[in-house]
């Protein structure tokens, strides 16, 4: 199905948006939803965890901030030159309304390396875990759309946190019981 949202072809040319363009797009796509769940889930319930093995909501959003961290530190192929085991992050906030602006910053951030890299760039192989203490090669494109996935993933458990802690779910990809498209 293609969306306003979703181009197939530059207007202008009838061309397909490049590899690289394609993956902006989705980017800010999707970020564009997980934001709208993040601003729709009630900051008073930011401590459910729905079970003893899982994080709490406030730790689940705070996934998505440590991502563009790791992001950054992927795209930059710091685990090839062996130079680091994983991405530091600042603790996760004490409070739900801290998440969110520094999901935003280290959103503009990600976005902002990714791209420095050209079309060329994008397609070189980075190593990254393909399993525990197992680095494989990315093409770095690759990379970024694993990590793209990944958030997708997130967004998809915190859905569910949202609606336990009696949030109004959003309509993420089609209708929802709070947003009915009739």
């Amino acid at each position: 199905m293609t969306t306003a949202a979703t181009p197939t072809s530059s207007p202008a040319t009838g061309a397909m948006p490049s590899p690289r363009q394609q993956f902006l797009d989705a980017y800010e796509r999707e970020h564009a939803i997980t934001m709208k769940i993040l601003r729709a889930y009630p900051p008073d319930k930011a401590e459910l965890r729905p079970h003893p093995k899982l994080k709490n909501a406030r730790e689940l959003a705070y996934i998505f901030v440590q991502e563009c961290g790791l992001g950054i530190v992927g795209l930059n192929d710091v685990f090839g030159k062996g130079t680091a085991t994983g991405p530091s992050s600042p603790p996760v906030p004490e409070k739900w309304e801290d998440v969110l602006p520094a999901l935003e910053t280290a959103h503009a951030s990600f976005r902002k390396v990714f791209e420095s890299f050209t079309d060329a760039e994008l397609l070189e192989p980075i190593k990254f875990y393909g399993g525990p203490k197992t680095l494989v090669d990315y093409p770095r494109l690759q990379f970024a759309w694993f990590l793209l996935s990944d958030q997708i993933h997130h967004r998809g458990q915190l859905s569910v946190y949202l609606r336990m802690a009696d949030g109004k779910v959003p309509s993420i990809y089609g209708p929802t019981a709070d947003e009915p498209w009739r």
